[in-house]
């Protein structure tokens, strides 16, 4: 029996760190910062701080495996988390910013943080969660420039950095297989769930996702991630960035349409990434600018930019693309790291097929299979047709939750995660979600996708945004509700919307039985703490 000889090198974070030092030490961390400056670092000296933080964390006490919160924006000190961490022994663990003070200290007590890392604008928020869970420290980012309240007991984050010899740190022993980060689910129909991962289950995704068939990132590329680095890791590209040596710019806290293209104006990315409603926000306003304010704005022509967290409309994918931008759609989870499929884009196609394709979740990435499994507990057929939940395995998708006992519910007996997504695979192995389990609508023994008639709806000329969630009937027992956002006043005739808006949806291959009974204008569809419409809440105002 032949054997192999290869050298036994464990995967390890701290590789991908040191090597951003060692090969790009001149590229460059752009963070835009609270009164919207510019600060650039270079990956040299990203390197060099990142290693202090490390040693500086272990001066304090941090012990292998002890966990360390972040509460922060995206920008160059939350990059260093990502790495010093780690580096040191701990296990990082981001906070989400976005969720309720008592939620966020529920988490931080779940995962038993030991300390904190806060940015200084963000005390008020850390205030208001304080006596939910004790840190042993709170280490505080002076984002804004102004000097760190040390008399009330907080760590200043940059003389820490300042007391520590990044030249003397060693890093911390490690096996490939210990924790490096936590993530939290979204929470929407429980309490959240943490999801831990390691060296070897994110340096294994980071490669996968550099390669051409996801994020296709290189060294040349210019990073805009617009994705919350607390969630899911900002899917993974903080990473892939490091490794590459590619330009980042952080947004910090300026996410309005106005300041993004803004920025993108300042410092051209050519690889962004965020959630729907960030671009579809950014692509109305870029548009109303043409026309009100020609010349401010220019999109970088060729710039691709992966769109995740909810379903993309088609409409939108064409929006972009008419102004020499590309949405590369991806599908994933907390608990898959998040990357599991990809809408690759082939130029073979014919532009209608393009689009289609791109609208779906696309196919599985490398490493990563992928069942649609039928009510009758058999694979459905790849026939683009027969629906089932989504069930993946991995080396990067989570077997089990911290702190919580693997269940039937979410794990199946051979060991696949269920994922709660009801998806169709047709013969090219492209995924098209057709509804989260819990929002299809059964209505007389027949069911219907509430995503496939959102993103119908929202290729409607007059709808911003759409929504659909089941109510009860009599007859039917279930039957669809369109929440909607309207652009612009439709001369104060909602009937005559009503009206188009069902010719449309009749246009694009639904049945009559399968459109709305109702159609409710609001305001704007309530979303979670990551983006994603938030039907919870609708079903709520509407009951019935």
């Amino acid at each position: 029996m032949i054997r192999s000889t290869m050298m036994d090198v464990p995967l390890s974070l701290n590789h991908l760190l040191d090597r951003a030092g060692a090969l790009f030490p001149t590229k460059t961390i752009v963070s835009r910062l609270p009164d919207k400056t510019l600060r650039t670092h270079t990956y040299g000296e990203y390197h060099r701080r990142t290693r202090a933080l490390a040693a500086a964390l272990q001066s304090l006490g941090l012990k292998k495996g002890d966990r360390v919160a972040t509460l922060c924006w995206n920008h160059h000190a939350h990059l260093e988390c990502y790495f010093g961490i780690p580096a040191a022994g701990g296990v990082m663990h981001t906070l989400n910013l976005r969720l309720a003070p008592d939620e966020i200290g529920w988490i931080a007590a779940d995962a038993d943080d030991r300390f904190l890392v806060v940015d200084d604008i963000l005390l008020p928020l850390y205030r208001q969660f304080a006596d939910k869970h004790g840190f042993g420290k709170v280490i505080v980012f002076p984002f804004s420039g102004a000097a760190v309240d040390t008399a009330a007991g907080f760590v200043d984050y940059e003389a820490l950095l300042a007391s520590a010899d990044p030249d003397r740190f060693e890093f911390a022993p490690h096996d490939e297989n210990d924790a490096v980060s936590m993530c939290y689910t979204s929470g929407t129909t429980g309490r959240p769930k943490g999801v831990v991962y390691s060296h070897r289950s994110t340096v294994l995704h980071t490669l996968v996702g550099c390669l051409d068939e996801a994020w296709r990132l290189q060294t040349a590329d210019v990073l805009l991630p617009v994705t919350p680095m607390f969630h899911a890791n900002c899917w993974g590209l903080p990473y892939g960035a490091v490794m590459m040596g590619s330009k980042i710019v952080f947004p910090g806290p300026h996410l309005h349409p106005d300041d993004l293209l803004d920025l993108i104006k300042a410092e051209p990315p050519t690889l962004s990434l965020g959630v729907p409603t960030i671009w579809l926000g950014l692509i109305q306003r870029y548009e109303r600018a043409l026309v009100e304010e020609p010349g401010r704005w220019q999109l970088p022509a060729g710039m691709r930019s992966m769109v995740g967290g909810a379903a993309v409309p088609e409409a939108l994918i064409r929006a972009f693309d008419r102004h020499g931008v590309w949405l590369v759609q991806g599908w994933g989870m907390t608990e898959t790291s998040p990357l599991a499929t990809v809408a690759v884009r082939s130029d073979s196609q014919s532009a209608d097929e393009r689009y289609r394709r791109a609208a779906m979740a696309g196919v599985p990435v490398p490493l990563v299979d992928v069942r649609i499994r039928a009510d009758d507990g058999k694979d459905a057929p790849w026939d683009g047709k027969s629906v089932g939940e989504i069930q993946v395995r991995g080396p990067f998708v989570t077997g089990s939750y911290h702190g919580v006992p693997v269940s039937e519910e979410k794990f199946t007996d051979d060991g696949w995660l269920r994922t709660g997504d009801v998806a169709a695979m047709d013969s090219l192995a492209y995924v098209r979600i057709t509804d989260r389990t819990k929002d299809l609508i059964k209505s007389g023994g027949e069911w219907i996708s509430s995503v496939d008639l959102e993103n119908a709806l929202m290729a409607h000329a007059a709808i911003a945004e759409a929504a659909v969630i089941a109510i009860p009937d009599p007859k039917w027992s279930e039957r669809p509700l369109a929440c909607i956002v309207v652009k612009r006043v439709q001369g104060g005739d909602n009937a005559l919307l009503t009206a188009a808006l069902g010719a449309h949806l009749l246009a694009h291959g639904f049945a009559k039985w399968q459109l709305p009974d109702r159609y409710e204008i609001i305001d704007a569809v309530p979303r979670t703490s990551t983006g994603k419409f938030w039907k919870l809440k609708l079903r709520e105002r509407f009951p019935r």
